[in-house]
């Protein structure tokens, strides 16, 4: 503006005093911290018990077990046709540590493809098993006899689930319940014949099933740990039983694992801009709540030690109607004793409300640190975004049972590391460069172990987003 020029407001008038963007510059602004979207509630890393770990590693020993392992099975789909990637198929128990990828790749190929409809029956009970069913895509339920005849359900399976994999081991196997389609199904069919088949010029095979068929006649609780012998309810002096309780030869270690960034800072940023907040405070407080949430992503996710990736196959659910339903929730607390807590994705926990609501039920809730916590059956349900949503619009709800003295999931960390800011992270000055760039280096180290199987458990293929 020329000196002598006047200055009119947009009406066009003569202004009569000072302008606010003008006192704006004699004037200190209010100004907030900064903020980030990524920040979520985290209440995993709130609510798991944390064990110090020295040197890094966490032994986890449990019983000497004759128990077979099993697990989920991945497929490949091209276009219509669906495969079973070979290496998978050593989760059935009848090829579980079998090593040989050619007779496995021989035994991938004789797979044969099945397509059946809702409500076809698949399996029938008494029928002889002679197949082995591979589900790769579709739910399915099994179907028992009630004590006065009718039909009661033994459970749901879902994509990657087996069925009739005694059929490997025992040639007189029958089928002790009848399997029915609720979804349209694609099954891969191995049949016993086949597998015998290559048995017959593989050798390393035909030895492998030799051996796991001496396993049944090993004295085992239900749980497939060695039995300890006992004697109870006897009178008189019979001889008592001797025994010793053996333990797992190869227990299983957990490392520490971690997660660190380089965090960098200009030194004139940090020297003349830390008023009224430090810079330098400021970048290390979002870098860390990045850490955190990744930390977090990883507990859940990490095909190591994440929770989703470690839950045995006997823990793992379908809900009945694909919704997740009080019905579900009460099948998957049954699974363990004293579960601590619930997580969901803020999606399923409203799918489970619209459950709710639709039976006229209201959820009890508990106050946890100032938030009001819905619970189910008196055990809390958390909210966690790290929790996976499929592309299908499906998801899965964790159930879990802390702590070391209640043989439960923990987290593990190691305080005392150098520099350490809270326990096990550490931020540590690494220099300024020619640059004059102030470097720091943020870590954090973490984990967490399943100290048994049935500590954790998961209802899977839950879906959310079903309205009616």
């Amino acid at each position: 503006m020329s000196v002598g020029e006047e200055v009119r407001t947009e009406q066009g008038k003569p202004q009569q005093s000072l302008g606010t963007s003008a006192a704006r510059n004699l004037a200190t602004t209010t100004k907030s911290a900064p903020q980030m979207q990524e920040i979520s509630s985290r209440w995993l890393l709130r609510t798991l018990p944390w064990v110090n770990v020295q040197g890094g590693t966490y032994r986890v020993n449990r019983r000497l077990t004759y128990a077979v392992g099993d697990g989920r099975i991945t497929f490949v789909k091209t276009g219509d046709r669906v495969e079973v990637i070979p290496g998978e198929l050593c989760e059935l128990p009848a090829l579980r540590s079998y090593e040989d990828e050619e007779v496995l790749s021989e035994l991938a190929r004789r797979c044969q493809q099945r397509e059946f409809e809702a409500g076809a029956v698949i399996a029938s009970f008494g029928g002889q098993t002679d197949e082995v069913f591979l589900l790769a895509h579709g739910r399915v339920e099994k179907l028992g006899t009630g004590p006065y005849g009718e039909d009661e359900s033994l459970g749901v399976a879902a994509d990657g689930a087996y069925l009739g994999d005694q059929a490997l081991l025992d040639s007189d196997a029958i089928w002790e319940y009848t399997v029915r389609a609720v979804t349209a199904c694609t099954v891969l069919v191995l049949p016993r014949q086949d597998v015998e088949q290559v048995a017959e010029r593989a050798e390393s095979l035909s030895e492998h099933l030799q051996q796991l068929r001496a396993i049944p006649a090993q004295r085992t609780n239900k749980y497939g740990e060695k039995e300890v012998a006992l004697a109870a309810g006897h009178s008189g002096e019979p001889d008592i039983p001797h025994t010793f309780v053996d333990y797992e030869a190869r227990p299983r270690e957990y490392e520490l694992s971690i997660a660190q960034t380089v965090l960098r800072i200009h030194s004139r940023v940090a020297d003349l801009y830390n008023q009224p907040m430090n810079q330098t405070e400021q970048q290390l407080r979002l870098t860390v709540e990045a850490l955190k949430e990744r930390q977090e992503h990883e507990l859940v996710n990490n095909r190591e030690f994440g929770l989703l990736n470690n839950c045995e196959y006997d823990q793992r659910l379908q809900p009945h109607d694909g919704v997740p339903s009080p019905d579900d929730l009460d099948e998957l607390l049954s699974r363990r004793r004293g579960t601590k807590l619930l997580l969901a994705h803020p999606r399923a926990i409203s799918a489970f409300g619209r459950e709710l609501n639709k039976r006229g039920l209201v959820p009890e809730t508990i106050e946890v640190a100032g938030n009001r916590i819905p619970t189910w059956r008196g055990v809390p349900i958390y909210p966690c975004n790290k929790i996976p949503v499929t592309e299908a619009r499906t998801t899965s709800i964790i159930a879990m049972r802390t702590g070391e003295a209640e043989q439960g999931v923990i987290g593990l960390q190691q305080a005392g590391i150098p520099d350490e800011i809270e326990p096990s992270l550490s931020c540590r000055f690494m220099g300024i460069n020619e640059q004059a760039i102030i470097k720091y280096l943020v870590t954090a180290y973490y984990s967490a172990a399943v100290l048994v199987p049935d500590a954790l458990g998961v209802l899977e293929n839950v879906e959310i987003g079903r309205w009616r």
